[in-house]
């Protein structure tokens, strides 16, 4: 780092973060700039960084925004460099957020989810945005899913039952998921057959788990179409008939959108798919006609999808 500082745009791009969320912690917290030249703006010092690269990791691990913010003043400069300390201090030394208020529940998830909750209350996108990125490098799409954004978008459908808010708070988390599941690579058309088709059933607005299927998909190298939000059968049955897909899956988050006869359609059509999954909450496995798969996990649908579309068809 240079010997004059560094500007807040800098930090934030080598954090991740953005500037207003910088700002913000300057101002309620106080983990600033600290070297000032006179008729200058203010530049971050590299311990000023520290500090701050130790308050993004302790917020993203569950720790309150004010709690990280106090011990990421207080920590000795020996610490500041050194993650693992730093986090067993923090456990040690900060109390998590008991409940109460707007928190969202999440269940045994661990304190990343916590992490994700908490910003998600608080509209802090950057926050989520680092969150998501870093776990699925980390862990991969699907355990992000299962472990981090299933337990979260749970927490917020109890919330909201009971007092009918956080809407806003869905709807940013959901934006800001399906921005970071689109950013995972895709595999080349050009180079890998496309033997797959995701679509949401005819009314399904809720997409998220179609893109983080789409995503673990990419992530283990298999291409594949997702058609998004309310297909109607006569749109699904034309993508059939034009593109051959080996699997076609068809999500549906309630059982006002589960319509069976959309499945059916797709069994009786030109083009017949190899497997038809449904997928989601909204089905109900005793209705589904008996060469319907209905996954119960990502996982398993991930299983399914990919042993149908490598298999000879």
């Amino acid at each position: 780092m240079a010997d004059d500082g560094l500007s807040a745009g800098a930090v934030a791009r080598r954090l991740g973060v953005a500037v207003t969320t910088l700002r913000t912690w300057h101002q309620r917290y106080g983990l600033g700039p600290s070297h000032h030249v006179l008729g200058q703006h203010r530049r971050y010092t590299a311990d000023d960084v520290a500090r701050l690269e130790m308050m993004r990791r302790l917020t993203a691990e569950g720790v309150t925004p004010a709690e990280a913010a106090r011990w990421a003043r207080q920590a000795p400069s020996e610490l500041l460099g050194d993650p693992a300390q730093v986090r067993e201090a923090a456990r040690n030394q900060t109390p998590r957020r008991a409940g109460g208020g707007f928190t969202i529940p999440v269940g045994r998830a661990g304190p990343a989810a916590r992490g994700l909750a908490r910003a998600a209350v608080h509209l802090d996108s950057a926050t989520m945005r680092d969150i998501l990125q870093r776990s699925i490098e980390a862990d991969g799409v699907v355990s992000t899913w299962d472990n981090l954004l299933l337990p979260v978008l749970i927490g917020i459908g109890e919330r909201h039952t009971v007092t009918r808010q956080l809407v806003d708070v869905e709807h940013l988390l959901s934006r800001t998921s399906s921005e970071v599941l689109g950013a995972v690579p895709r595999p080349s058309s050009a180079t890998t057959s496309v033997r797959i088709l995701l679509a949401c059933a005819d009314e399904e607005q809720h997409s998220l788990p179609l893109e983080a299927t789409a995503a673990a998909l990419a992530e283990a190298g298999v291409a594949c179409r997702m058609l998004g939000a309310r297909v109607p059968s006569s749109a699904l049955i034309d993508s059939i008939s034009r593109t051959r897909p080996a699997v076609v899956m068809l999500w549906s988050q309630s059982a006002n959108t589960a319509d069976v006869g959309q499945l059916q359609a797709l069994l009786n059509g030109p083009g017949r798919p190899l497997l038809v999954v449904a997928g989601g909450p909204g089905w109900n496995a005793e209705s589904l006609p008996a060469e319907v798969v209905a996954p119960t996990s990502l996982s398993e649908a991930m299983h399914f999808a990919m042993a149908a579309a490598h298999s000879d068809y």
